[in-house]
């Protein structure tokens, strides 16, 4: 019989170790070993045992096949083949796109680890009859086997019984119990658990009535995915809609000819409500991943979902990879979210890797939105995805009244409390009628921008279009091109001394409403009442069930979630996200604040909005008022055709950190200069980055545009063909696409 050889990446993130290494292996493990598998291997001089991942197999060596170690032991046997070859290949697909070590990109999409070990139960019975167990009983009496008496007289009365039971109350060791095994008297039997991470009562539910555009919708993609055709689908639907309806009606069509669905969500705070929909709908068929499983809980989830047990996933961008062996749709909902990209190494979009994922399993991906991403939505334009539209809500409400209310003509009237006079008004009028209240800070962004209470005026870098950012050492900087200014304390277009910081958050709002509204229950979801798995799911519950009249909090309270009974919704600050050092910074606003409005009037009741804001006249802002996506959309894109940024342009950001900021700006230097070669559209820096210092670590940043992606990617491939061809000491680099 030939050798046969595995490549082996070892389980280390580290550029000089990112490549296979050669391993002979044995006869007794060539059915255990797959494409995907985690090994363990005898690595270097001492042969010291490490983990890896095998990403290739053959009959080939490539040294002298004397000189190949053999594999000690395949450590993850579980995975069926199909996917993890799929899974693996997408890894390098993410290494090659995004950068970074291939072991990077192999622990992101294959996240279970081995040393989690299944959960079981075992149990004990009988082997033999009663009245033989009870002969046998008596014998152990006579000779004083007391454990052995015990053991049988508990099996007598009780037919079986959990080994962790025999262990602790009956005080009986293994010992015991295996003697009594050889001796044929009783029976071991071990069953697989899985450690749930909640329990859902099911509940049968009505399956709703689509609306005419709802199942024009479906109809289609049902054709389509019949006929075998898998373009991308971007559905643009207004708040309240229905989307999630029509995910679960094209779910049901792929379930139903025998494939499985991923559906990707973007905020932990959202997979309560999503899976109690979908347990209703689909039962105990469906699973879900967030980040604040427990590893057990995750590698649970990971194994039904490889074995078939399961044909849902829902979760955050992680779910992507869940191992499913026959995938046959992916769906994003809130397409637009920016947790959707990745922060780490490789710094990925789960939109472009559900893509690639969709075309190696051929599989289909949905992306729903009611404020789609201007990348998506120039995609759609250019026909590259399938445009479906929901113009109109289910409930015949309508889309919600907004009124905007500009926080100077306030100040002017001498109201310096958080709550215009109109949302006052508004909340006293809801506490009357029983009816509920969210109050949304927008804290995105509060980087400390400075801007005049009195004019809205917004210190801004008079070299690119970005807010400056207020230091420690008393001076305005702009963190993209390095210009600064002395700050003061009066505004440069009024002269008004009410100008600072914007400083506001949830705690002190709650303060306020309770200080305001004494008779008023409320409740609070931010980062810090939300800390554990279940929080999420107990405040929203609370609030839906009408054990509070006011909700506050941030985004994770505007997205997606539908409550009847909330008539009102307050923006607060609605321009903290809006004057961020970020390109994207008016399409985040725009996001977040059509969001916000559409949480309030989702059913019978009408609605209200209230938007608080210094620049109600700022394009986003208007446009988020008027709930007109077209609108913003011809505004935003025209904005980043004139400053060719993405999608017009592609961008690609290599962050360089080190301890020492010489070394760091010299290797942004010689970055900066082999990219120059592969002649780009633009380079910009190194320059200190946004955040120059993190953990005494110094951070430079060299911006490289192009209107060819894959130019980019080049220039990704020759910084790294340099750094792995040059000693470069502990100087990081890192690549990020479109940041």
């Amino acid at each position: 019989m030939s050798e046969v050889y595995a490549d082996v990446i070892i389980e280390i993130s580290h550029e000089k170790l990112d490549r296979s290494f050669q391993y002979r292996v044995p006869e007794e493990l060539r059915e255990k070993v797959v494409v995907g598998s985690r090994v363990l291997i005898p690595f270097g001089n001492g042969n010291r045992e490490i983990g890896g991942f095998c990403i290739g197999l053959s009959n080939i060596p490539k040294i002298d096949a004397s000189r190949i170690k053999p594999l000690k032991d395949v450590l993850t046997v579980e995975r069926s083949k199909k996917p993890e070859e799929q899974l693996v290949e997408l890894a390098v697909w993410m290494k090659q796109h995004y950068g970074g070590t291939l072991i990077q990109s192999l622990k992101v999409v294959l996240p279970v680890k081995a040393d989690i070990k299944q959960k079981e139960e075992r149990l004990i019975k009988l082997a033999i009859g009663i009245n033989e167990a009870e002969v046998f009983a008596e014998e152990c009496r006579k000779k004083h086997r007391t454990a052995m008496e015990r053991l049988v007289t508990e099996l007598i009365e009780y037919g079986e019984t959990d080994y962790s039971l025999v262990r602790d109350k009956l005080n009986i060791s293994m010992t015991t119990v295996r003697a009594l095994e050889s001796k044929g008297i009783i029976g071991l039997e071990t069953k697989k658990l899985y450690r749930n991470p909640e329990s859902f009562e099911k509940s049968e539910e009505q399956h709703a009535r689509l609306t005419d555009e709802q199942q024009r919708i479906v109809n289609d993609f049902s054709k389509n995915f019949s006929m075998g055709l898998r373009q991308p689908c971007l559905i643009n639907g207004v708040t309240g809609s229905g989307k999630t309806e029509v995910y679960m009606e094209m779910i049901a069509e792929v379930v139903r000819s025998g494939r499985q669905a991923i559906m990707l969500i973007p905020e932990i705070a959202l997979t309560f409500q999503t899976v109690m929909r979908f347990m209703r709908r689909f039962g105990d068929r469906v699973s879900y991943l967030h980040s604040k499983l427990s590893a057990g809980e995750r590698y649970d989830q990971f194994l039904r979902a490889s074995r078939g047990e399961i044909d849902i996933m829902i979760g955050p961008r992680s779910a992507l990879f869940t191992p499913f062996p026959r995938l046959g749709i992916i769906i994003i909902d809130e397409e637009h979210e920016t947790s959707y990209k990745a922060e780490n190494m490789p710094k990925y979009h789960a939109r472009d890797v559900a893509i690639e994922r969709a075309r190696l399993a051929d599989a289909t991906v949905v992306m729903g939105s009611a404020t789609p991403s201007v990348e998506a939505s120039f995609r759609a334009m250019r026909g590259e995805y399938r445009y479906y539209e929901l113009k109109h809500r289910i409930s015949d409400k309508g889309l919600p009244t907004v009124y905007t209310v500009d926080m100077r003509a306030e100040l002017e009237k001498g109201n310096r409390t958080i709550f215009s006079d109109k949302l006052y008004s508004l909340m006293e009028d809801r506490l009357r009628k029983k009816e509920q209240t969210i109050l949304f800070i927008n804290r995105r962004g509060m980087a400390g921008f400075v801007s005049c209470r009195k004019c809205g005026h917004v210190s801004k870098c008079p070299h690119c279009d970005v807010s400056l950012i207020l230091h420690k050492n008393g001076k305005l900087v702009c963190h993209y091109c390095g210009y600064e200014e002395q700050f003061t304390h009066v505004c440069s277009e009024c002269g008004s001394k009410y100008i600072g910081t914007m400083k506001a958050g949830t705690e002190q709002i709650e303060e306020a409403v309770k200080k305001s509204f004494p008779g008023a229950r409320v409740l609070r979801m931010d980062a810090d009442t939300a800390k554990n798995k279940n929080d999420y799911s107990k405040i929203l519950s609370s609030f839906s069930n009408g054990e509070a009249d006011i909700l506050v909090g941030t985004q994770m309270i505007v997205k997606g979630h539908d409550f009847p009974n909330v008539t009102l919704v307050g923006v607060l600050a609605a321009d903290l996200s809006l004057y961020t050092n970020d390109y994207r910074a008016g399409e985040r606003t725009f996001d977040l604040l059509t969001q916000a409005a559409g949480r309030a009037g989702r059913a019978e009741k009408s609605g209200e909005v209230v938007i608080q804001t210094y620049s109600p006249e700022h394009y986003a802002v208007a446009a988020s008022a008027a709930q007109d996506y077209n609108k913003f959309y011809d505004e935003e894109i025209g904005f980043r055709k004139l400053c060719g940024y993405p999608p017009i342009e592609h961008m690609l950001k290599v962050l360089i950190e080190d301890k020492n900021p010489d070394s760091a700006m010299r290797m942004g230097k010689i970055l900066a200069g082999i990219s120059q070669e592969s002649s780009p559209e633009k380079i910009i820096g190194p320059a200190p980055d946004t955040l120059s210092k993190l953990k005494d670590v110094f951070r430079f940043a060299v911006y490289i545009k192009d209107s060819n992606y894959e130019k980019l990617v080049e220039i990704k491939d020759n910084c790294e063909q340099w750094r792995q061809s040059n000693p470069v000491g502990r100087t990081s680099v890192q690549f990020d696409f479109d940041p």
